[in-house]
């Protein structure tokens, strides 16, 4: 039986697009069980895609896929440490046994945790880079053959406005995330010619529950209000939605961009 949280969220997305193409397409999510992540799965579940995602947050995850029991497809979960590419790729193999091949990839995983230049070891440096864009990669190197197979596919990459608004306190996660821009564009130009669509998804500063109870402060309210051209929180689904036009067939001649959903701040 439905829970009115899930009428609820089927009533939500009745007021926006519904995109035929997603209905049954395999769609791979990392860092899915919560926050924007969260959303993500739940917007193309919603579309009746066959979902799997990505998390090393083991109960989020299967609450997660659990609460979406009711979906055209249940949500597949599994507890992967993305950091670990052997991990990645054996989960990824596991998907497709599961579900068929993967056309949509979103790579969404991350984490802005705050560090100075001075705290900066060679060891924190290399799981920063683990963590925000390598798995990038290698995700996409392990979906790119069922993409090419069906001479179609959409990759998409999550970058951040964080390093085009030149923001303090996270030197790494900044130079991560500025790395994303350069991946989307070489992957586009090698994968382009297999009708595989590449773009970096750009949020600005999302409010998501981490956010809200680790960073936000009045004095970044105001920052927000400042920045910002459009004077309203940004959310979650804000990005999920925008998701859904960049993996949909809709989306068919949009590839090496940057799509930037940020209220109007960078």
């Amino acid at each position: 039986m439905s829970s009115p949280a899930n009428a609820l969220a089927r009533h939500a997305h009745e007021n926006y697009a519904r995109y035929p193409s997603l209905a049954d397409r395999v769609v791979l999510i990392t860092g899915g069980a919560t926050g924007i992540g969260a959303s993500f799965v739940e917007h193309f579940a919603a579309q009746g895609a066959r979902v799997a995602f990505f998390d090393i947050d083991a109960s989020a995850g299967q609450a997660l896929a659990d609460e979406l029991g009711d979906s055209r497809h249940q949500p597949l979960f599994a507890d992967v440490d993305l950091t670990d590419i052997a991990a990645l790729r054996a989960a990824i193999a596991d998907v497709k046994a599961a579900l068929g091949p993967i056309e949509v990839l979103v790579n969404n995983a991350a984490n802005d945790r705050r560090h100075t230049l001075a705290e900066v070891t060679p060891e924190s440096f290399d799981a920063g880079i683990a963590v925000n864009v390598r798995h990038q990669l290698f995700a996409a190197q392990a979906v790119v053959e069922d993409m090419k197979a069906a001479r179609a596919g959409s990759i998409i990459n999550l970058g951040s406005i964080s390093w085009m608004l030149k923001n303090a306190q996270y030197p790494v996660y900044v130079m991560a995330k500025s790395a994303v821009q350069g991946l989307t564009r070489g992957l586009a130009k090698d994968l382009g010619p297999y009708g595989i669509r590449v773009n970096s998804l750009v949020p600005g500063w999302v409010m998501t529950d981490r956010q809200r109870r680790l960073w936000l402060t009045d004095e970044g309210r105001e920052d927000i209000k400042r920045g910002q051209c459009i004077d309203a929180e940004l959310l979650p689904e804000d990005l999920a939605r925008m998701a859904l036009f960049l993996a949909a067939d809709d989306s068919r001649m949009i590839t090496s961009q940057d799509i930037v959903v940020d209220g109007g701040w960078a």
